[in-house]
């Protein structure tokens, strides 16, 4: 396997500390709110990384932080905190507000066939490993305290900028968004390790601590939580471009410090998902998530298709155009995938060899958009029908678009339909003409993303009696007895 390393600024083979395993890990989701389908190409990638590893043999442990605490807008103490400004929207406790949605991110995750990592592991829960972490630092000289707050001392680290690839002088002072500079700090890119001086008087979590009451900052979190669960040494570490600076690089320079050798060995980045206006973000008020895109009638696997046919270091354009392309395209596949018999012997020779092409494909750098080609190879080879089956089945554990799911789940609709047409045949034409009248109307108006009479139309249809289901085939109807 070769993988695009962050770090050293090209595709390096992969060869993990340990001969046959892998410990990697992801940046979770701070848990203030949905996460859009940006946030989510992310995770999908990151998953299609991780099965690719565990298909071609690798023993993989996979941690990922849940953050519930303490992610502000700056390093400096300042924009708001996230976690807080969901609670007081929604009138409830932080953690109320961090269970709430981090059951609401699991189950994106599912809709999209994410895998659960191995280990999820809250904020909340490694209050004493942060403390611990925090102290070591200070005992090294790599940290000091300066108006009630800890911060890390970045001049102690000659390698800082390293990930990032630029001069502290030509980014941001340690934070993702805009920000006022911390007077407090030594150096500009020095980071908060450890709070106790907050802005905000309700600060709802904090605990004691050796240098007073306060709460952890936000990059002490991934680093503390990685060495609980996976040690001084990691594989591979995950995330968005938006966290190479300062996230990613805080994390290096803090465990660095803290181990004293070398942390992480490759660092995986996916691109932004812009929509037509630019990149996503929850602070643009109304975002897309898969609930909303669910409820316009799309598969989310479609939408999980449409990431995987762009590479992940790609910028990646959203529009319901390019969904729709993407939809009308997979449905496709799963109505040809459906077509396939399941009689004779599977041919395993075929099998094993469509999965190692695969791994030679997908393992240069996960590309993904070779893995689907590879869906079209089998489709096309010389070989029985089961064979091809047994082949796609496969290599969809890595790409996991419900190859199989999908295709079976239509041959038993098919079916369905066909026994709803026979009881459909004894309608009067005029009511047949009707209802079908209405149902083509509906299909414009949501062609039209006019989805307010669509709705319409589909209440105009029940007050009729008349029950619609939309299908991969069309829109289906039953009378209502």
């Amino acid at each position: 396997m070769k993988i695009y390393n962050t770090l050293t600024k090209k595709v390096d083979d992969f060869i993990p500390n340990e001969d046959g395993k892998v410990k990697m890990y992801t940046c979770g989701p701070t848990v203030y709110h949905f996460a859009h389908i940006g946030n989510l190409r992310t995770y999908i990638m990151e998953d299609v990384l991780e099965k690719l590893l565990r298909y071609s043999g690798y023993d993989v442990t996979r941690v990922m932080n849940i953050t519930d605490v303490g992610h502000l807008s700056s390093d400096g103490d300042t924009g708001e905190d996230k976690m807080l400004k969901g609670a007081k929207r929604e009138h409830k406790t932080v953690l109320e507000i961090a269970e709430f949605y981090r059951k609401a991110f699991f189950s994106d995750c599912e809709k999209l066939n994410i895998k659960y990592p191995d280990i999820v592991e809250p904020a909340t829960n490694c209050i004493s490993e942060f403390i611990t972490m925090v102290s070591g630092l200070i005992d090294k000289g790599y940290a000091y305290l300066a108006d009630g707050n800890v911060y890390f001392d970045t001049s102690k680290v000659p390698n800082y900028n390293d990930l990032s690839g630029h001069s502290t002088e030509e980014l941001m002072v340690g934070v993702r968004d805009d920000v006022t500079e911390d007077k407090s700090k030594r150096n500009k890119s020095d980071f908060v390790l450890w709070f106790t001086k907050s802005k905000f008087d309700d600060q709802e979590l904090k605990w004691e601590s050796p240098w007073g009451i306060g709460y952890p900052g936000w990059h002490i979190e991934c680093s503390a939580i990685c060495m609980k669960h996976l040690g001084a040494k990691l594989d591979i570490h995950c995330g968005g471009v938006d966290n190479i600076f300062p996230h990613h690089t805080n994390e290096i320079a803090q465990s660095e410090a803290y181990t004293g050798e070398k942390w992480c060995n490759y660092w995986f980045h996916v691109h932004h998902l812009n929509d037509e206006t630019g990149k996503m973000s929850k602070s643009k008020g109304d975002f897309l998530t898969v609930s909303l895109i669910e409820s316009k009638g799309y598969d989310p696997l479609a939408y999980r298709f449409f990431c995987l046919q762009s590479h992940y270091r790609k910028p990646l354009v959203f529009s319901y155009e390019a969904l729709d392309q993407a939809t009308q395209t997979y449905n496709k596949l799963i109505k040809r995938i459906a077509g396939l018999k399941k009689d004779g012997e599977i041919d395993n020779a075929f099998v094993e060899n469509a999965k190692n092409t695969f791994i030679e494909k997908v393992g240069n750098d996960v590309n993904t958009a070779l893995g689907i080609t590879c869906i079209y190879d089998i489709l096309k080879a010389n070989t029985n029908d089961i064979s091809k089956l047994e082949a796609l089945k496969s290599i969809d554990y890595v790409l996991s678009v419900g190859l199989i799911d999908r295709a079976e789940k239509l041959n038993a609709q098919a079916s369905t339909t066909s026994n709803e047409a026979s009881a459909n045949d004894n309608i009067s034409p005029e009511l047949k003409a009707k209802i079908e009248e209405l149902i083509a109307k509906r299909a414009e108006a949501k062609k039209a993303k006019d989805f307010a009479t669509a709705d319409a139309i589909r209440g105009e249809l029940s007050e009729m009696g008349v029950t619609i289901k939309d299908t991969r085939e069309g829109t289906l109807y039953t009378i209502n007895d």
